[in-house]
């Protein structure tokens, strides 16, 4: 005959409350801040804002883009100085 052995489960006490998990960081993103690099993304916006044909986003472009809000907002400057493109009820179209 076989002894079956007792076997003591441990029981975890709760308090009802939780601990809030950890906020997710954000990824940083390196941009190189020199002319070229600059003027490259002013093209990938100009460029998004040609294919759409209507007012984007900042967050729109830097979809439609594939960069970053930041770039974006980079390549806007640099065509915002040029002339290229202007405001719409917060929205970016060509000029």
């Amino acid at each position: 005959m076989v002894e079956k052995k007792e076997t003591k489960t441990a029981t975890r006490k709760t308090t009802g409350t939780r601990r809030a998990a950890a906020p997710k960081k954000a990824a940083k993103v390196v941009v190189a801040l020199n002319a070229e690099n600059v003027g490259f993304k002013a093209g990938d916006v100009y460029q998004a804002l040609a294919a759409s044909e209507k007012a984007l986003t900042v967050a729109e472009i830097a979809k439609a883009a594939k960069i970053s809000e930041e770039e974006t907002l980079l390549g806007l400057g640099w065509l915002f100085k040029e002339g290229k493109i202007k405001d719409e009820d917060n929205k970016i179209v060509l000029a």
